[in-house]
């Protein structure tokens, strides 16, 4: 029977397929550390990975039997993928379970930050530390203005339909200009990224973190943003230069910003803790329970169509296909 590691403790229900066929260990606190990963990984031949997890070449180096990382998640630079394709190791991903949660998490901190929920929420818990008036408190109207997706992916388009709803227009960002049909169907106007920087109302980063990517949105990219800017970030924290949105923010050169992800987390920078113009969450975009239940069901599915022999998986790492 094939043995099957899995990095971080995950609830039952999404793994019972998979327990049926693999012998499946996972940690009886939260997570292994890196020293028991290493140790137990050898006689393992696939391995269920975290994005709390790096999954680096030392990780590798002492997995002499594994043919699989199934990564629990749509991100996976927690993985080092072109060492995983030099090593013959498959690496997967579960995109689809992911994008409804994301997108509702991405709305949830843009109405928060427009309307400074969690601020007023906070102040009214401190003595005397809110007043009550006509004029006080006044938030940023959503209705009719206009909404920047950078990444106009599977959560892209979730978080655009939902804008939709709300009485917004989109406009979006792409390496690639998507098809007349797409843009119909997004109500979505395609722009360069510094025009989309001038003309959103808000910004919601979608967009994979990679060369490319890190730091995407730096001190360049907030001087061309309106002072009524707000943005959201739900996609990966080194999109955007950490310390230059902390200036941006302290300087009410934008608005406000919602994050769920972080440069250097689980640490966030202090001065972000310190600004009532920024709603933090700890990246907990999925953490919904039907949505955890669903992510494990699909990276388990991933190891057990890849043992049967099936390619029709969500590969990373598709080089591997055509090599052998």
């Amino acid at each position: 029977m094939k043995k099957v590691l899995i990095t971080t403790r995950l609830l039952p229900e999404g793994l019972q397929e998979l327990q049926q066929q693999f012998e499946v260990r996972q940690p009886e606190k939260e997570l292994f550390t890196e020293e028991e990963l290493i140790r137990l990984i050898p006689e393992y031949d696939a391995l269920l990975s975290t994005f709390v997890f790096q999954i680096n070449a030392q990780v590798m180096d002492a997995a002499t039997k594994l043919k699989i990382i199934a990564n629990y998640g749509v991100g996976y630079n927690n993985i080092d993928v072109d060492y995983a394709t030099r090593k013959g190791i498959v690496v997967t991903n579960t995109p689809q379970p992911v994008t409804e949660p994301t997108a509702e998490m991405a709305m949830a901190l843009l109405y928060a930050v427009a309307r400074r929920v969690a601020e007023c929420d906070r102040k009214l818990r401190t003595p005397d530390a809110i007043e009550w008036g006509v004029l006080k408190n006044l938030g940023m109207g959503l209705y009719e203005k206009t909404l920047g997706i950078i990444g106009l992916g599977r959560i892209g388009k979730a978080i655009a339909r939902r804008a939709i709803a709300s009485g917004m227009n989109i406009v979006y960002y792409n390496r690639h200009q998507l098809s007349q049909q797409e843009e119909t169907e997004c109500k979505a106007q395609y722009m360069s990224l510094e025009e989309l920087l001038k003309t959103s109302d808000v910004i919601s980063i979608s967009t994979p973190l990679t060369d490319e990517t890190h730091h995407l949105i730096d001190s360049p990219q907030f001087e061309l943003m309106k002072p009524t800017t707000i943005v959201i970030n739900t996609a990966r924290g080194a999109v955007i230069n950490e310390a230059a949105l902390v200036k941006a923010l302290q300087r009410k050169q934008i608005w406000g910003a919602g994050l769920d992800v972080y440069e250097f987390e689980p640490n966030i920078t202090p001065e972000l803790l310190k600004l009532d113009n920024v709603v933090l969450a700890p990246h907990n975009g999925t953490a919904t329970i039907d949505a955890r239940n669903a992510i494990a069901k699909d990276a388990c599915r991933n190891i057990i169509e890849f043992f049967n022999g099936n390619k029709n998986i969500s590969i990373v790492n598709s080089t591997l296909w055509s090599q052998n």
